[in-house]
């Protein structure tokens, strides 16, 4: 059987496996950030459905159509999770992020000067708006980001379903994948900045609570400074203290006393990484690796679920390693 459909039926299977077991989660705690996740594995799994569908019984309009905004939703639920830390001023910057590049593919339409617009005004408008909220309000920080979302993905939907597209699909027309080359590019503009939005605050978060859980070594500590540079100063001093922290966290992996929740964001940040990149590479035509990548991405970001102790309770055993839960970290 080809992997065209081998890969993306799996993809699917596990990505509805996953989100009933993430929705069984929910059903109990009712946290948020579970439940917006919930939505963007269903979401997952029907995207990748369709590619199977297409790949197996043969691509028409309505599949090409597809689905959008898996990785938007994914990213927002990881806002929601960490919506009490300062990891709201990096959602701010990457909404700018988006503005940029759309800002980059604007040469590739230079007739939808409308749709270039509307995504600056509200990449730059909630950028602000996030910054904002971190520095003063935290409660708000989600509810601007799921609001964004939600509005976002309305206007996506009824762009997409209205579009004429230039063919009924468009496939690589030597690994049989598709390609976003018969979207058109109002379409594009507006989805492209808010999925690439969701997959770096998808990764960077994970990476970011993995930080919060695991033994530090402080190379650079606390200092008083101006609001504006103490916020540089604090992202720097995460990026360079996470790193010098890895061997104490090899370390505690080893003596059986890493809280759960350093390997488990650590695989769900790989998880996104992949299918990024290799989303990303479609983009430029290299598309052998697209299936893949999505498989790949689910699977990684499913066994950091598995591993986290919220799945097992007290202790996860891997082989001779035992993972024990400690308390909650404090919000930074």
């Amino acid at each position: 059987m080809s992997p065209n459909v081998v890969l993306p039926l799996s993809s699917s299977v596990v990505s509805f496996i996953f989100a009933a077991a993430v929705l069984a989660q929910w059903s109990t705690r009712r946290r948020g950030f579970q439940l917006v996740w919930a939505v963007g594995l269903l979401w997952y799994g029907i995207s990748a459905g369709t590619e199977f569908l297409g790949s197996a019984f043969g691509w028409s309009e309505p599949l090409y159509r597809g689905a959008f905004f898996v990785a938007a939703y994914l990213g927002a639920g990881t806002v929601v999770l960490l919506a009490r830390t300062r990891f709201g001023y990096f959602v701010a910057v990457s909404f700018l992020l988006g503005a940029l590049y759309a800002f980059a593919i604007r040469g590739r339409y230079p007739s939808d000067t409308a749709s270039f617009a509307i995504v600056l005004v509200v990449c730059g408008a909630t950028a602000i708006a996030l910054a904002l909220a971190t520095w003063r309000a935290r409660a708000l920080v989600a509810p601007i980001a799921l609001a964004v979302l939600v509005l976002g993905s309305i206007a996506a939907a009824i762009a997409v379903l209205g579009a004429t597209l230039a063919a009924p699909y468009a496939l690589d027309a030597q690994t049989g994948v598709p390609v976003g080359e018969a979207i058109p590019g109002n379409v594009r503009i507006l989805a492209g900045p808010f999925n690439i939005i969701g997959a770096v605050v998808l990764v960077v978060g994970a990476l970011f609570s993995a930080y919060v859980f695991m033994p530090k070594n402080r190379v650079l500590g606390r200092r008083s400074l101006p609001p504006l540079v103490a916020q540089a100063y604090g992202a720097l001093a995460i990026v360079v203290n996470f790193f010098a922290s890895l061997p104490r966290a090899v370390m505690a992996l080893m003596r059986g006393q890493l809280h759960s929740r350093v390997p488990a964001t650590l695989l769900i940040a790989l998880g996104g990484f992949i299918p990024g990149v290799t989303s990303g590479l479609n983009r430029f035509g290299i598309t052998w690796a697209f299936f893949l990548g999505e498989l790949l991405g689910v699977l990684l970001i499913f066994a950091g679920f598995v591993v986290s102790t919220e799945v097992f309770g007290a202790r996860v055993r891997l082989g001779p390693i035992v993972m024990r839960r400690e308390e909650e970290a404090p919000a930074t």
